[in-house]
């Protein structure tokens, strides 16, 4: 039998791989379900149609369960992958044996694996490689086998030889130890030790660098900060790294290294009875010292990293789901304001659809001329368009001009049309885009921001579709973490926001329509063109006649597509077009036609679902078309509500500690809330002053979009940052060293501390008015 087939049939009858039971112990989900899950998506299914019309098979599995699946079966799969290549290379090297296979198939880490394949893995010149030319390898091999007759000594002369650079019995010695450093580095059970204590028992040890010694930055907390790594928390690991990175800081990780010595000593079987016994501890100091401890400290490093990055991530997405899902104004015409100072402001008037209608321009802080200008202008516009509600961008000169705004409206008498601030994070990017150039070609970048800040006010979720996540503004640390794993984690969250609200075929942007379950830029723009070539769709049906739209992509969206007044009642609701015929039956079966039951809690009352039950169709599904039928196509955001910030506040200066405010939650990171209170700057509530209770995670307590009420508790015009307490009792401002430095770092005492709150504005009496009288929906 030759070497080659020997070592083909050391890989014959290899198991093949099976992710199901690592699953199944990792995220405590039924074998079933997980099996489920795993078969519709290598068919193609895409994870919000799995989640909602697929329930019997998952066993109701929600959406994120089934994204956990599909994201732990990728890395299970990317690592099988990995391990068949590594079996590979060490089985044509001639050196797999049954323990090392076994233990390879084994491995459910990547780490683990990448540990078992380093001694086989190709590598560059090394003095261990060196010291094997010189024929030291016996000597080497007689160290690692710490018998307890021989000499090392005598050994080490019968291998002087000056030809092979080896000129006296030291020389040799070192050459053998250098053998030896390098198969205890490649020993996977001292390298899982040697992590295990890093991760365990180091301490993230933090300088200044010397070229900034003495000098203030942000990152002044850590000039000499020294904490247990696996107690950081991932926003702190991730200022240190940034801080470290615009080279203001060094960063050390520390251990105590007796304890891994006697470990790995352990390991390697030294016996203090051999004589080789001084050779081998010699080895391993040096092999800990220069080939172990600056390679496991990066890889623990890289393992914060990413579980940091992780963490990060999470928050990002947590925060942007509420955004996106935030309450929408609905199908009302809206006028959208974008402030500025010296090129003025941008007043764009659209109608409950969404269509650009007019805009003007207007100058409210260039002087009492041009103010009482645009007094006439605004008030004319107004007239002109009649809109239900005012939005004004809260960036730059936002709170002057909403108050400008409201107080125009109010000396006319125009009660019935709120003025409302509008979170602009990102219009910017949008007004520049390539979607925006598209949509409005003729119109300058600040009228396609006026724009967006309308559209926001009457549907959040179809405007921010159209903006790069990370430019919204909702992130903790977002430029610092891992691209690929925040931009795939951001995604997900847009495509379960899209199609858990559901999308208007007739209305919806090319962008919005992207999002939705199974279609994709591409076959987006098909449905557009089609739809301004042929005019609006009637059914649900006709996205067949789209080029390009197949049956199997028409299953994957049809259900989160809405048509208003279309061909078929049941086009307007969740429910999917395979399920029309057992809704056809329940109606004929109480004796009422399908367009009737539609809507009609009463008839849908009648309908008894467990008599439907099938192989096909369980109580999961049917308890959903029943949602459906009582409120078809019903909107699962929340109602709009109008933000009450003060009109007396609206910069910092206005700010006393003690004053009682209301704001609306920004963003929500680890550490604590931002807050806008209606000056400009966020304040900060920290996790600390969320609750009159200990708060793990401040997602517990507030999301992003949130109306709160807070006080102030300091104010530090310096650094312009504010520190808020949620707290019923009006709480204590937290210990400065709470605040990570580049987030919220609080400065010294408020100029204002102590003084007495400024009272709050008396109300004038009004005749009583309902401000939404005008709005649908």
């Amino acid at each position: 039998m030759t070497e080659s087939t020997t070592q083909t049939s050391n890989l014959s009858n290899l198991p093949e791989f099976d992710p199901i039971p690592l699953l199944v112990d990792e995220l405590k989900l039924p074998r079933k379900g997980i099996a489920a899950v795993i078969g519709l998506l290598k068919e193609g299914n895409t994870v919000p149609f799995i989640a909602r019309y697929r329930k019997e098979a998952t066993g109701d599995l929600d959406e994120v369960q089934i994204r956990s699946i599909e994201e732990r079966n990728q890395y299970l799969d990317d690592l099988d992958k990995r391990r068949q290549t590594i079996l590979t290379t060490i089985d044509s090297q001639g050196k797999l044996d049954d323990k090392l296979k076994a233990a390879l198939l084994k491995c459910t880490s990547k780490t683990e694996l990448e540990d078992l394949y380093l001694p086989y893995k190709p590598k560059r010149r090394t003095k261990a490689t060196i010291a094997r030319e010189k024929g030291l390898e016996p000597l080497a091999l007689g160290i690692l086998s710490q018998s307890d007759i021989g000499s090392p000594y005598g050994e080490a002369l019968e291998l002087v030889d000056e030809e092979k650079g080896v000129p006296d019995a030291e020389a040799a010695l070192a050459g053998a130890r250098d053998i030896v450093a390098e198969v205890v580095a490649e020993n996977a059970e001292v390298r899982a030790l040697v992590r295990k204590h890093f991760t365990e028992n180091g301490f993230l040890h933090t300088t200044v660098h010397p070229s900034k010694e003495g000098e203030p930055t942000k990152f002044e907390q850590y000039y000499d900060y020294r904490e247990q790594l696996k107690n950081m928390p991932s926003h702190r690991f991730l200022a240190i790294l940034r801080g470290e990175k615009e080279e203001i800081l060094r960063v050390k990780l520390e251990v105590e290294t007796d304890p891994i010595l006697s470990g790995i000593r352990r390991i390697m079987g030294l016996n203090p009875q051999s004589p080789y016994a001084h050779q081998l501890e010699l080895a391993i100091d040096d092999s800990y010292k220069r080939l172990q401890a600056t390679s496991v400290e990066t890889d623990v490093r890289v393992d914060m990293k990413l579980r940091s990055d992780n963490a990060a991530v999470e928050v990002f997405a947590r925060n942007l789901r509420q955004l996106l899902l935030a309450a929408p104004l609905g199908e009302n015409a809206v006028v959208g304001i974008d402030p500025g100072i010296r090129t003025g402001c941008k007043c764009a008037a659209i109608d409950a659809t969404g269509r650009y209608l007019d805009t003007i321009t207007i100058y409210p802080q260039q002087g009492a001329a041009a103010a009482q200008r645009a007094e006439q202008d605004l008030l004319a516009f107004v007239g002109k368009h009649r809109p239900s509600v005012v939005g004004v961008g809260n960036g730059t000169a936002g709170r002057e001009t909403e108050q400008f705004a409201k107080t125009v409206l109010k000396q006319a008498c125009i009660t019935d049309i709120p003025v409302v601030p509008v979170n602009e994070s990102g219009a910017s990017v949008y007004s520049a885009s390539d979607i925006a150039r598209e949509e409005f070609p003729e119109l300058d970048l600040t009228i396609r921001g006026a724009i967006s800040i309308a559209r926001r006010l009457q549907d959040p979720l179809a405007e921010l579709v159209k903006i790069d996540p990370k430019a919204i503004g909702v992130g903790q640390y977002q430029h610092d973490v891992y691209q690929p794993l925040l931009q795939h984690k951001l995604d997900d969250v847009v495509e379960s926001c899209v199609n858990h609200v559901g999308v208007e075929l007739n209305t919806a942007s090319a962008p919005l329509l992207s999002r939705v379950a199974g279609i994709g830029p591409k076959l987006a723009k098909a449905i557009v063109d089609h739809r301004e070539a042929a005019g609006a769709f009637k059914g649900r049906k006709q996205l067949l006649k789209v080029a390009g739209l197949g049956p199997r992509t028409f299953v994957q969206a049809a259900g989160f597509l809405r048509v208003r007044n279309g061909d078929h009642p049941l086009d307007a609701s969740a429910v999917h077009p395979e399920r029309y015929d057992l809704v056809a039956r329940m109606a004929s079966d109480i004796a009422t036609n399908l367009k009737d039951l539609v809507g009609q809690t009463e008839l849908v009352e009648k309908i008894d679902i467990r008599s439907y039950v099938d192989d096909l169709v369980g109580l999961p599904t049917l308890k959903d078309i029943i949602d459906e039928l009582r409120k078809p196509g019903r909107d699962p955001r929340a109602a709009f509500e109008l933000p009450a910030f003060r009109d007396d506040v609206t910069e910092m200066e206005d700010l006393l500690v003690g004053m009682e405010l209301e704001g609306v939650v920004t963003n929500v990171t680890a550490f604590g809330a931002f807050v806008d209170i209606g000056v400009h700057q966020d304040g900060l509530v920290h996790i600390s002053q969320l609750a009159d209770r200990f708060v793990k995670d401040p997602h517990d307590v507030v999301g992003a979009g949130d109306r709160i009420k807070v006080r102030v508790l300091d104010v530090d015009f310096t650094r312009k940052r504010i520190a808020l307490t949620a707290k019923k009792d009006g709480g204590t401002p937290p210990p400065r060293d709470n605040y990570p430095q580049d987030e919220s770092q609080r400065g010294g005492p408020s100029p204002n501390k102590g003084k007495k709150p400024k009272p709050a504005p008396k109300k004038e009496e009004t005749f009583s008015y309902n401000p939404f009288k005008k709005l649908k929906g």
